[in-house]
């Protein structure tokens, strides 16, 4: 048999930072989604703790807008078959129960509330939300995967899949690794280029945040976006 050293458990990690006993303490919604995962996953393998097998599988995930295919997950080290079918099984049962939003975006903190799990990337992620007329939540998506002080994208890349949701609006949305909350140049460009193709697309355009773990940048609130109307 094949132990496990205290390296591949969570016994190396301080107790009340264990990603099981915070979930105990604080609830679900204080965990990262890489902790999230290394609950789910359990244990590691012989040179790799749970923590690094559940960073490879997060990055998985955000690569892929669908749930990955167990030949997928199993191919990441220190995931067999049977792991892989949990993950899987426990993916699609989230999506079917959970899947569904109903939550209406009226401010930027709503949208940063959807996004704010991402905000621990060290790379730039570019997301897209797509809403209903009442601006309700259909979807929310990673656009494209950037550098860690830039990400390259393209307005076709953002409306794909807005348009395949038959929304009626959306917000973009993209993480600053530095923390630092203001926009760049190619931050201002896309911003306008998304907002002329979505003038000929007839969507609305609601907002561009730009976010940090705890704080957020609103394009439209510091004028770079034209006001809009919100329904009641």
């Amino acid at each position: 048999m094949n132990y496990l050293s205290e390296k591949q458990t969570f016994a190396c990690v301080p107790f009340d930072e264990r990603p099981r006993e915070k979930l105990n303490l604080r609830g679900p919604a204080a965990l990262s989604d890489r902790e999230l995962l290394a609950i789910l996953l359990n244990t590691g393998i012989q040179g790799k703790n749970v923590i690094e097998v559940a960073q490879d599988l997060l990055g998985l995930l955000d690569r892929n807008n669908e749930i990955p295919s167990i030949k997928e997950i199993q191919e990441l080290t220190g995931i067999g078959f049977s792991k892989a079918c949990t993950v899987a099984a426990m993916l699609e049962f989230g999506r079917r129960r959970f899947g569904a939003f109903s939550a209406c975006i009226k401010r930027p903190i709503d949208i940063f509330t959807h996004v704010r799990h991402y905000a621990d990337r060290k790379q730039e992620h570019f997301i897209s939300l797509s809403l209903n007329g009442a601006h309700e939540v259909l979807a929310v998506r990673i656009v494209t995967i950037g550098l860690v002080n830039k990400t390259i994208v393209h307005p076709r890349e953002v409306f794909a899949d807005i348009i395949q949701d038959r929304a009626a609006a959306f917000c973009v949305a993209h993480n600053h690794p530095s923390g630092k909350l203001e926009s760049s140049p190619e931050d201002d460009d896309i911003t306008e280029r998304l907002l002329s193709a979505a003038h000929i697309l007839g969507l609305r355009f609601l907002d561009h945040i730009i976010f940090s773990q705890t704080n957020w940048w609103s394009f439209r609130e510091n004028g770079k976006l034209p006001a809009v109307d919100f329904p009641v």
